[in-house]
């Protein structure tokens, strides 16, 4: 795609994902800027298989997925392995669009670790600003890019399950309603459109707009390989170009902002001099800045499964196939919950089919995970030829409050699955089955067999200038270089409770406020 701007620009946005696709879009309104947005993957108009949400789940390990396996895992699953995009929109072009406002508690935590303007009388207009939602309230969106809706209710196993969670003592309780739901149940509102379209941040930001805005300019099929400084300005990045043999330097003549995700984000900026010293001396990368706080704090939501045979047949149609969330406290007095559920009206035999539970093609699950994981891991790079995949390892149930809520959590999925509204369609537990009962045997399953609900985030954390951890100030500006910002779900200082793809979405908004603001 050729540009009249040659290769210099105004703004460069590294990764057109989740939060890059808001950031371009946003400071292209302004006429008088010029805004080149990079891709790795490919575009995602008018590729049905990208687009139709209800076929998310054969993203993963494909072609659109960078597929990164994790290290070793001394108490975890070793064979899990991270999704991440690799196609405009990110992950938001790829996952199941479970649409959530992150709880006031936590943006209101992060303001009060030093982080002005992020609490949540900060954050949720812009929640606002970027949805349009059907759901009930004056505090909701009407007229912003990205189409949330309730997800209809027409499976009738998740009805069922609805009831049979009310007769184990949780409630039916609206999401995103602007109060946090540390106890209830309900369908999930999702980021897509009626027709089934996902309303990703690509669809949402930057369909309405191609070839419309001749000061945007948007390349796919270009890697980045390293930023690029004069002294300590980053004065934009070099990139292998679409044909994959040539390299290119594209220019900021203001500022670059590096959107490229929670595993990507920090394996550029180290590859590019700014991490822990000691480590990029190890791979042979020389030091720009020495920033110990690249790529450690890695967050997650692990992830558990409890799957049952149905004794009647499954719905065969589905928004996403993942319609319904269950949150609760393992705990009195927490404000938050610290246990999640998702409920998929299809099997999820990822893993467990390789250590021999049974599975079965009509099934249900309940997936309990852990919504303030306290286990935290590291991304570091293997070694400094950008094309090698950097080493995750997120270090799953080191700490052991994370393996005691999943633990209760599958104890609750059985309690709720034993309610009669479910007695017409549960059929036999498949995993992890009669053979875990004790608190010890269920843990046990759970370290083999977790997943991840694909959240890495938090391993290029904001924090205030008297942590030495925070690579990132509170306005996204990387620490000991100028002209360098971070948006995405790298920054946050910990991971929301819930899914934080709307979420990321409101970083890449709040970015673009704070570059027109220091314009």
């Amino acid at each position: 795609m050729s540009s009249e701007f040659g290769s210099e620009f105004d703004y460069v946005v590294v990764g057109g994902g989740t939060a890059g696709s808001v950031v371009a879009a946003r400071l292209s309104e302004n006429p008088d800027v010029t805004v080149c947005l990079l891709e790795a993957g490919p575009s995602d108009v008018d590729d049905p298989a990208i687009l139709e949400l209800d076929r998310w789940m054969g993203l993963l390990e494909s072609g659109y997925d960078w597929d990164y396996l994790v290290e070793p895992q001394d108490s975890g699953n070793s064979f899990l392995r991270h999704a991440r995009a690799k196609v405009l929109g990110g992950c938001s072009s790829h996952n199941s669009c479970i649409a959530f406002w992150a709880p006031a508690e936590d943006l209101d935590e992060w303001a009060s670790l030093g982080l002005p303007g992020w609490s949540a009388a900060d954050i949720f207009p812009l929640y606002r600003r970027l949805e349009t939602n059907d759901g009930p309230g004056e505090h909701h969106g009407r007229s912003g890019p990205v189409t949330i809706r309730s997800v209809p209710p027409r499976d009738p196993a998740g009805a069922a399950l609805l009831e049979a969670c009310a007769q184990a003592g949780i409630p039916r309780t609206e999401f995103n309603s602007g109060r946090t739901v540390t106890h209830g149940a309900n369908w999930f509102q999702i980021n897509a459109r009626e027709d089934g379209t996902r309303s990703s941040a690509s669809v949402s930001y930057l369909h309405p707009i191609l070839g419309t805005r001749p000061n945007l300019h948007v390349r796919t099929g270009v890697r980045a390989k390293k930023l690029s400084f004069a002294g300590t300005r980053c004065t934009g990045v070099e990139v292998l170009t679409e044909d994959m043999l040539r390299s290119e330097r594209i220019t900021a003549r203001k500022e670059v902002v590096l959107s490229t995700g929670a595993i990507d984000g920090p394996k550029l900026l180290m590859l590019s001099g700014i991490g822990p010293a000691e480590h990029l001396r190890e791979v042979g990368v020389e030091v720009l800045v020495d920033s110990p706080g690249v790529g450690e704090n890695l967050q997650d939501h692990p992830e558990g499964l409890v799957q049952w045979d149905a004794r009647k047949p499954m719905t065969t149609e589905s928004t996403q196939w993942w319609e319904i969330g269950i949150f609760t406290t393992t705990q009195d007095g927490l404000d938050r919950p610290d246990l999640m559920f998702h409920y998929g009206s299809v099997p999820f035999d990822l893993n467990t089919l390789r250590h021999g539970y049974p599975t079965t093609e009509n099934g249900f699950c309940l997936t309990p995970n852990v919504t303030r994981s306290r286990s935290t891991g590291t991304v570091r790079l293997s070694t400094r030829d950008f094309r090698d995949k950097p080493k995750v390892d997120p270090r799953y149930f080191t700490d052991p409050h994370d393996i005691r809520v999943m633990t209760y959590g599958v104890k609750l999925a059985r309690e709720i699955v034993s309610q009669p509204a479910m007695a017409e369609w549960a059929g036999a537990e498949l995993a992890p089955g009669a053979d875990a009962r004790t608190d010890d045997e269920i843990a046990d399953y759970l370290r083999r067999t977790h997943n991840t609900v694909y959240h890495p985030a938090c391993t290029v954390k904001m924090g205030p200038d008297a942590d030495p951890m925070a690579p990132v100030d509170a306005r996204l500006r990387v620490r000991g270089v100028e002209g360098l910002r971070v948006a995405d779900a790298s920054v946050m200082p910990f991971l929301v409770a819930v899914n934080p793809c709307i979420t990321t979405m409101a970083i890449g908004e709040k970015c673009a406020d704070l570059l027109a603001e220091d314009a």
